[in-house]
């Protein structure tokens, strides 16, 4: 069992709930060490002082903010402790959301359990759990961890509440430098790419069948060396980078048959066909720029403005 990260409270109005936060994730990447090529001896690196030079232990060593290139004002624990911040021990709950306002890019700092802390806090824990879990809102939090104040989205997973991490507004670079220039599309091509979207579409992540076939790769590789052996080869046809598109639909009617193949769709559903979108008969074309003429040549002329 981990130990907790952070003890504290969610405040929630008037209601406290005293609660203990616990990661979420866990990581099972395969770590690799420095060495030395010539001898195969292990890279460390040492704490050292700057000023006598020597080597440090984890106790001997502590925080400062650096006001210039000379000098270093000592922070400690106490003075972290001591801040006046309303989230040092509480998780502020500032409001309720609808999940789908929050764009997923601010996600990723992080996912955190809260665990009731004590007989105690049971009550308040489901209450708040269970009020989540009946609507489509999740609760927007504020908290301090690690140094910094964050904000967060409080919301029930399974029988436990689960706060994520959120990245602030001012951290989200803007993607205007990044987009592509204007292209023009077909509504076919649009029609095209929602036929494929259509084949390739599960209800959950757990339906999918996904491996991490690198972290597999890396662990072969390293038996293999330590039994002075060639790793195994890969189980399948490697996947080799497509040639640049020239015909967009003849390639997107060739994805969706390639998509419903690998679902086992045969019979009438193999046969990916995108239909084009019904153009506008040219009567019917002729008519409405016929009415618009009509209509400008009898609408009055607007009086231009004047300072």
């Amino acid at each position: 069992m981990p130990r907790p990260l952070w003890a504290g409270a969610i405040s929630f109005g008037l209601v406290t709930v005293p609660i203990k936060l616990e990661t979420a994730t866990e990581k099972h990447d395969v770590s690799l060490r420095q060495v030395h090529l010539e001898d195969g001896g292990r890279i460390r690196y040492r704490k050292t002082c700057d000023i006598d030079g020597q080597e440090l232990r984890e106790d001997e060593i502590g925080k400062g903010y650096e006001t210039s290139k000379d000098h270093v004002i000592p922070i400690t624990d106490e003075d972290l402790a001591d801040m006046p911040l309303p989230t040092a021990k509480a998780i502020e709950i500032v409001a309720f959301i609808d999940r789908a306002a929050v764009d997923t890019v601010q996600y990723g700092a992080g996912s955190y359990y809260l665990t009731a802390d004590g007989a105690v806090a049971a009550k308040p824990y489901v209450l708040l759990r269970q009020a989540l879990a009946r609507t489509e809102k999740v609760a927007v939090a504020k908290f301090a961890l690690r140094g910094r104040e964050r904000l967060g989205l409080l919301r029930p997973l399974g029988d436990a509440l689960l706060l994520s991490g959120l990245h602030w507004g001012d951290e989200i670079r803007s993607p205007a430098e990044l987009a592509p220039p204007v292209t023009a599309l077909t509504d076919d091509e649009v029609e095209g790419a929602l036929a494929l979207m259509e084949t390739m579409s599960v209800d959950s992540l757990g339906d999918l069948d996904v491996t991490d076939h690198y972290t597999e790769a890396l662990q072969e590789v390293i038996a293999a060396k330590a039994e002075h052996r060639a790793p195994k080869p890969a189980e399948g046809e490697e996947a080799a980078a497509g040639p640049v598109v020239v015909d967009l639909m003849a390639a997107l009617e060739k994805s969706v048959a390639e998509a419903r193949e690998r679902r086992g769709e045969t019979g009438n559903k193999g046969e990916a066909t995108v239909h084009e979108m019904p153009k506008p008969k040219k009567k019917a074309a002729a008519k409405k720029a016929l009415a618009k003429k009509t209509a400008a040549k009898k609408a009055p002329a607007r009086r231009k403005k004047t300072a």
